[in-house]
């Protein structure tokens, strides 16, 4: 094998290593051209998980069931995105293998770029005037999904002046889709349009409901949401819906160890942590992962002993982590609680920890009540709201402190209908 097959091989992780090397600049171009493509795809196999949901929808092509109007539903970071844009790829395809989109075609490059004549692409955005609709935003758009296909709305944001407006579908758009979708496809079998969150549709999305239900030949509508109950009745009725789970534990695990060049431990942590979300899971990546586990329990313990004066140096700690490490041990404190409550209704078998952590919170277990553990959750889930609004961090984790002594040291659990009794 020559040096510049070696080179097309290898991950884009290994560039600098490559660099050190003194390939000759041809080969370097080759290289970077071919990982740039490798990031560009959107093909079934390049997608986390989700095998069964795969196989569903390439059974409604090679079945000929495609219907006109889907609405893919999956909660965030599940890929329903990226699983919409390659089912569309896949549908245009000029080659399509059994399992997957070719890739190398003329409609496959097109859509490694988002720029295939008949793919569409609708979502919420900022609008600084009233005549403002998607395609004011394509470009910002494709930087965002290519960069990132499991992409959230938060993510989104930053690519836009969002200022302090709310994102929406306005009824510019709504019009600006009903042009786009009124003449025949250009190149493809299919015109294809891909609205991302219609949640954000308000009232006229109702403009809508006559070329949803009573579209041009081969025109497909795949609508991707994450709150069913968000979306306008109206057009909710006159989709075929395709449900996606949340990507399983060890699916995000193993995809962290193999494609990010994650250890065991800290692969394990991240997946734990994202709870079936791989959006939060690639924004844990850049962060200065800290062992959680270990500052948990300690925080708790400190709690228990009531030592007031170590709980203030504790505070001070956790106060210097940064916004987005306090977010995550707080979430890893819900999540950890949550494996506690498990145990304590002797439903161990769902319980995923590591060897260590377990004995911990089999541990804790003991001594403490349903409760407790739901007061200290809910103590929590407001501390992670307030942590993501700029609350101080000193006085934000000092109240919780003083909040789980109540809970723990003095079992002063508040009553109400969300807290279990004793």
């Amino acid at each position: 094998m020559d040096a510049r097959s070696n080179v097309r091989m290898s991950n884009c992780r290994h560039f600098p290593t490559i660099l050190s090397k003194k390939h000759p600049l041809s080969i370097l171009i080759s290289h970077f051209s071919h990982q740039i493509t490798i990031l560009h795809q959107m093909q079934f196999n390049q997608i986390v998980g989700q095998a069964a949901t795969k196989q569903r929808l390439i059974n409604t092509v090679t079945e000929n069931r495609v219907s006109h109007a889907q609405l893919f539903l999956g909660p965030e970071g599940s890929g329903s995105l990226a699983l919409a844009v390659a089912y569309a790829q896949f549908l245009s395809c000029e080659d399509k293998h059994p399992d997957d989109s070719c890739g190398v075609c003329s409609s496959c490059r097109k859509y490694q770029k988002l720029m295939h004549p008949d793919l569409h692409f609708s979502y919420p955005f900022f609008a600084k005037h009233k005549d403002d609709n998607a395609l004011t935003f394509i470009e910002q758009w494709r930087e965002a999904f290519l960069s990132n296909p499991y992409l959230s709305l938060d993510i989104w944001r930053d690519y836009l002046d969002a200022e302090n407006k709310q994102a929406n579908i306005n009824i510019a758009e709504c019009h600006q889709i009903i042009k786009k979708l009124s003449f025949k496809p250009f190149e493809s079998a299919y015109k294809i349009l891909i609205l991302w969150l219609p949640e954000y549709l308000d009232k006229e999305g109702n403009a809508l409901l006559k070329i949803i239900e009573e579209p041009q030949p081969n025109t497909l509508f795949l609508l991707v949401a994450q709150n069913q109950d968000q979306i306008l009745n109206t057009i909710l009725s006159r989709t075929q819906l395709v449900k996606i789970p949340a990507l399983a534990y060890n699916e995000i695990k193993d995809h962290l160890i193999v494609q990010h060049n994650q250890t065991e431990h800290a692969a394990a942590e991240i997946a734990y942590l994202s709870n079936g979300n791989l959006t939060d899971a690639l924004a844990m990546l850049g962060q200065d992962n800290k062992s959680y586990h270990g500052l948990f329990v300690q925080w708790l313990r400190l709690c228990f002993a009531n030592k007031g004066i170590e709980l203030v140096a504790f505070v001070e700690q956790i106060a210097k982590m940064g916004r987005e490490n306090q977010k995550n041990f707080i979430r890893y404190g819900i999540s950890f609680i949550r494996e506690c409550c498990l145990l304590m209704a002797e439903a161990g078998s769902l319980v995923h920890l590591p060897a260590d952590e377990l004995d911990t919170a089999q541990k804790m277990a003991k001594v403490m009540t349903i409760s407790m553990a739901n007061a200290i959750s809910t103590e929590l889930e407001k501390a992670h709201y307030h942590v993501e609004r700029n609350a101080n961090p000193k006085i934000l984790f000092l109240d919780v402190s003083l909040q789980i002594i109540g809970f723990l040291k003095t079992k002063s659990i508040p009553q109400g209908n969300h807290y279990i009794p004793n």
